[in-house]
């Protein structure tokens, strides 16, 4: 039988600087589901990358000195070096400067065009640079750009124009009749009312007052506006082409899950979906928008100098502890905080204490006492040691359905939660049952056994779940355990660090940028 197929992609990081770790955050979510896919017997095919057109980086080339193309090489080649660094598992790693996307791009253009879709026009609005979109005057708030704040300028220029419209109740319609199409249903109520029923407007296609970007092949003056030529990389990079399309693009398509920022929501439930119904395309099963991490409550800029990186954090507390950090303290809806004093809280009482000293502890006392080697002798006398037991499997047999059952929500953070649930029933199961207290009484030596053979098969379970989220805790935990005999010398996981130590080592990664600096950065911020 033919595995069941899962596509699954995170949006494709915009190259106009470093990610920060709440890009990062993306990939790594996107990674754990994937991963569990995998686990659970699906034939995944996971794509990540990078969005490299637009006037934005053209604009930071020029400061920088430097082409479009050099530019965008160094920062899409950093942003693959942290998704490489996180240990995520993509398939494809997709720039929207590879030569095949960008003659797909121009192929799709041309068939919207031909079919009537496309029409050329003149344009004028107030524009926002940082945001590339264009505004009516009623839609700015404040006199300012509705999405990010900042100021708009008034611009006109010849433009292609996408008829919206056009497909505007196909949507709605479809919206209606699919409630699992947007995740959560906070956003979907959100597109609907903001933007569907209102009546959408027709959307600017192209651009001329720049040239990085992909050319309309017909009209060259023109080039492809950055969010028709972004969105199609889902399709191009699997093998889409209008005169034909390939064999993993006929499995993979239509994608099962989008993941992207809740701030782009609009882009992949509205623009996107058009574009398909144009190109007769079936819609992707389903767009989640998940929140943001926050830094001590604001959402992260440059400008501000409250953005955390993810490989300052990988240096200071590893690759899986970071992970686990980012999955675990993301809530499904609400956006998650971050801040270094809190990922030391949870790098000591969940990761040291909760998983590295159970694992520690079982093992030292597998090794002193049995010499490493325990099978299961069965022995529980006393109706409580009975209870105990008992109690201990029913968690164990429990803990993969509840793990199941929340990442088929894509709740990420409480399948993790439930795993350490597990964890921690496996620590009060040592303080009820007292192996050293077992240990003095030679007539108690079998019940002991039972007693470790029990936990090791209990941890061995958890950390078979936790591959997902962390890989190679997981494989540590797996080996050190063994097949029939435990490691003689048990590998710290997680050192126990000091919050002052820390946040000096933090002061010497970023010392306090200067105000000049924070202004020039204002530009960057995402």
């Amino acid at each position: 039988m033919d595995k069941q197929k899962y596509y699954i992609t995170t949006a494709i990081a915009y190259t106009s600087g470093k990610p920060h770790i709440g890009n990062t955050y993306e990939v790594v979510l996107a990674d754990a589901i994937a991963r569990y896919k995998r686990q659970e017997g699906y034939d995944v095919f996971f794509q990540t990358g990078t969005d490299e057109h637009g006037q934005k980086i053209e604009l930071k080339a020029e400061e920088a000195g430097i082409t479009p193309k050099e530019f965008v090489d160094n920062v899409s080649g950093e942003i693959k070096r942290i998704w490489d660094l996180m240990n995520t598992s993509y398939d494809k790693f997709i720039r929207t400067t590879d030569a095949d996307h960008e003659k797909q791009v121009q192929k799709i253009f041309k068939k919207m065009y031909a079919k009537g879709d496309i029409y050329k026009g003149h344009y004028e609005g107030m524009y926002c640079t940082p945001c590339e979109s264009f505004f009516t005057e009623s839609q700015l708030v404040d006199g300012k750009c509705p999405d990010c704040g900042r100021p708009c300028v008034p611009a006109k220029e010849e433009a292609y124009f996408f008829k919206m419209s056009k497909y505007a109740d196909r949507l709605i319609d479809y919206i209606n009749t699919h409630p699992e199409f947007i995740q959560p249903v906070s956003r979907k109520n959100e597109m609907m009312n903001n933007f569907l029923l209102p009546g959408l407007q027709d959307l600017c296609v192209s651009r001329t007052s720049f040239s990085w970007g992909i050319p309309v092949d017909f009209d060259p003056k023109h080039v492809v506006y950055v969010w028709l030529d972004a969105l199609t990389n889902y399709i191009t990079k699997i093998g889409y082409d209008p005169d034909g399309s390939s064999e993993l693009f006929q499995k993979n398509w239509p994608a099962d899950l989008h993941l992207i920022g809740k701030d782009i929501v609009r882009f992949h439930t509205i623009y996107w979906p058009i574009f398909l119904m144009a190109l007769d395309l079936p819609l992707p099963k389903q767009v989640f928008g998940h929140p943001w991490l926050l830094q001590g409550g604001d959402k992260m800029s440059k400008s501000k100098g409250n953005v955390i990186y993810a490989d300052d954090m990988v240096r200071l507390f590893g690759v899986d502890a970071t992970r686990y950090f980012v999955l675990h303290e993301m809530p499904f809806e609400n956006d998650g905080v971050i801040s270094w004093e809190l990922m030391v809280e949870r790098m000591n009482s969940d990761l040291a204490n909760t998983l590295g000293n159970l694992v520690n502890r079982t093992i030292s006392m597998t090794n002193k006492y049995f010499g490493g080697v325990v099978t299961d002798k069965g022995v529980a006398e006393t109706e409580e040691e009975k209870a105990v037991d008992a109690d201990l499997k029913a968690v164990t047999e429990d803990t993969p359905k509840r793990v199941d059952a929340k990442m088929d929500e894509l709740r990420v953070a409480d399948a993790i939660t439930e795993i350490f649930v597990l964890f921690k029933r496996c620590n009060k199961y040592i303080d009820e049952t007292m192996p050293w207290a077992l240990a003095k009484d030679e007539a108690k030596k079998d019940r002991l056994e039972t007693v470790l053979y029990n936990l090791i098969e209990s941890i061995k379970a958890g950390a078979k779940l936790l591959e997902s989220f962390m890989p190679e805790t997981s494989e540590k935990i797996l080996a050190q355990l063994g097949d029939g005999k435990v490691t003689e010398k048990p590998e710290i996981l997680f050192a126990r660090l000091d919050v002052n130590e820390v946040m000096k080592k933090v002061e010497e990664l970023h010392p306090h940028v200067e105000e000049k600096e924070e202004a020039k950065e204002e530009v960057d911020e995402e």
